[in-house]
């Protein structure tokens, strides 16, 4: 490829609404345009990049015995009632009629129609195991657009879907796309994780993440830097951090602590850590349809720890869902504003969870369910009842103990791809059966296994910039070399030693550009490291005088000087060794 026939379009300032570094260098690279808030037009090399995961994932996909297919964008709302998601989906599931008033939706994923499409086509033991997949164009109406392709509407996507005869050959197929995707995400040449995670609104049992290591990430990981363990944070367990629960040694006094209606607050005022005091939280869980009043629900953590709500959302009770309850409810169960709440002595009947931390303390503060004051020096059994339940309802922090050893840790990651074992979720609601080796029919078994395409290239450049542009991991760049000639209208030495290069590599198979715009040095390579182009050549007059070309790779900065004759043979091994 010539840059003077190829579109190459870089800005020097990034949109204003980009706030993370990917939507700021991608947009500035000339690689997405922006069409519609979380809409965007992949323009050529931003296609050539997402093209080259493509072939990536497909690759692995096919080598794992996945099949492909390609399913609509555009698919019939029955099936989605059949499942009974045409009203779980949410907002974010984009309705839409057709001429004739018929309902359908813009797919944000494919559970519905493959399993249509299995039910109609497989329908003996001797068809199974089949795994499909297929690279389609995706849609998700975001409340809240942002970050450029991390958090779009629009947006390319694997998904892919395993129909078994039973739970055995489901988890086998589970942990073959396991291996798939480990195999993509190094052949990428990206840091990751796979992390066991929430099965979230998809279902299922099973469930674990592909986290591309980015300071800049939404999800935070927790994992032992000296075990295998992994996992999202909103599953992570959190151990109970005392070991047995102390004797009172202190007698229950009700305190004031005026304007301190937090935790921090009470723990300033009162000088004490804040590990000594108690969080509580309400939920209420509403009852049948017709019931007048909603269950409350009184969840206690330790002062310097948070709820995980996907915890709290599998609390038997609260399993059917949940709500933060109002201040009117509030005002009722503990008669009193919030801030000031506890679980000694409630207006009317709670029901109280501890976590497990909390379960084991002594001597803690909480709420004395009055404006202004806290109690100090409360205990379980002499002030107040054993909770009614103990869980796991707290984050994990840094430097947690992990009870296999050792402590946890955390960092950042983007979610790249999520793999599920479905069970029976949907071939049940859609009733794809098949008849089995005794002649009887059975439910098959599914997984489900995505890679977000597009949010691939986007956390890429998320773990891979600096204050020059992007680095593009080898396998995935949009070319794997540059040349740049300087002088290029001038020098016929130049072109000639230039042209010859470009065809070498060519006739080698690397993905090469030969910049032949006669731009200005500085502007040509402030374009390619923007670009984030691996290895770049420049050639000219001077450097062919003493026979040599100049060889710069665009991660570490190193720059070597390489003998023109030999310059083929020495890109092909820097190349090697770029990961």
């Amino acid at each position: 490829m010539r840059a003077s026939k190829y579109h190459i379009n870089t800005l020097k300032e990034a949109p204003s609404e980009a706030e993370v570094a990917s939507h700021q260098l991608m947009t500035r690279a000339g690689m997405i345009r922006k069409a519609a808030g979380g809409i965007y037009t992949y323009m050529p090399m931003g296609l050539k990049i997402l093209r080259k995961i493509e072939n990536i994932v497909r690759e692995e996909m096919n080598a794992a015995d996945a099949i492909e297919l390609l399913m609509p964008i555009v698919q019939p709302a029955e099936l989605w009632m059949e499942s009974n998601r045409w009203e779980q989906y949410g907002p974010e599931l984009l309705r839409i009629k057709d001429r004739h008033g018929r309902d359908f939706v813009l797919q944000p994923t494919s559970e519905e129609v493959i399993t249509d499409i299995v039910r109609n086509e497989i329908h003996s033991w001797r068809q199974l195991p089949r795994n499909f997949y297929h690279i389609q164009t995706k849609f998700r109406d975001e409340r809240r657009p942002r970050f450029g392709l991390m958090r779009g509407r629009e947006f390319t996507m694997k998904d892919g879907y395993s129909f078994d005869r039973d739970e055995a050959g489901a988890q086998a197929s589970y942990d073959a796309m396991y291996a798939a995707y480990t195999k993509i995400f190094k052949r990428l040449g990206l840091e990751f994780r796979a992390v066991a995670a929430d099965t979230g609104s998809i279902g299922g049992s099973r469930s674990h993440e592909f986290q591309v290591i980015a300071e800049t990430g939404e999800d935070l990981i927790v994992y032992n830097p000296d075990t295998e363990y992994a996992a999202n944070i909103e599953l992570a367990e959190a151990p109970c951090l005392i070991e047995t629960r102390a004797a009172p040694t202190q007698p229950m006094n009700k305190t004031a602590t005026p304007n301190a209606p937090k935790c921090e607050l009470v723990a300033d005022l009162l000088g004490v850590p804040l590990e000594n005091t108690v969080k509580s939280i309400v939920l209420a869980s509403d009852g049948a349809e017709g019931s007048e009043k909603a269950q409350i629900w009184l969840l206690l953590i330790r002062g310097d720890h948070e709820l995980n709500e996907i915890k709290a959302s599998k609390l038997p009770g609260l399993e059917n869902g949940y709500r933060f309850a109002t201040e009117e409810e509030i005002q009722a169960a503990f008669g009193c504003v919030p801030g000031y709440l506890g679980p000694v002595k409630t207006a009317l009947p709670v029901r109280i969870v501890a976590d497990r931390t909390v379960a084991n303390m002594s001597d803690f503060i909480c709420g004395a369910n009055a404006e202004g004051f806290h109690l100090t020096g409360v205990n379980w059994g002499r002030d107040l009842p054993e909770p009614d339940e103990i869980a796991d309802l707290r984050n994990v922090v840094d430097g947690d103990p992990d009870p296999k050893g050792g402590r946890l840790s955390i960092q950042r990651g983007i979610e790249v791809g999520h793999i599920f074992f479905l069970g029976d979720k949907y071939s049940k609601a859609l009733n794809a059966t098949y008849l089995d080796a005794d002649g009887k029919p059975a439910i098959m078994q599914m997984g489900c296994y995505g890679i977000g395409i597009s949010r691939i290239s986007a956390a890429a450049v998320e773990q891979n910039h600096d204050d020059k542009g992007i680095i593009w991991p080898r396998a995935i760049a949009p070319f794997e070399v540059v040349i740049c000639p300087m002088g290029w209208s001038k020098s016929e030495t130049t072109r000639n030693a230039a042209e010859a290069l470009y065809q070498q590599l060519r006739d080698e198979g690397v993905d090469v550009i030969l910049d032949d715009r006669d731009a200005r040095p500085g502007v040509m390579f402030a374009d390619w490291e923007l670009i984030g182009v691996p290895l770049r050549v420049t050639i000219g007059d001077r450097g062919l005088n003493e026979g040599i070309v100049e060889l710069q790779q665009r991660k570490t900065g190193l720059t070597e000087k390489i003998p023109v004759d030999d310059a083929r043979m020495h890109i092909l091994e820097r190349l090697k060794s770029i990961p």
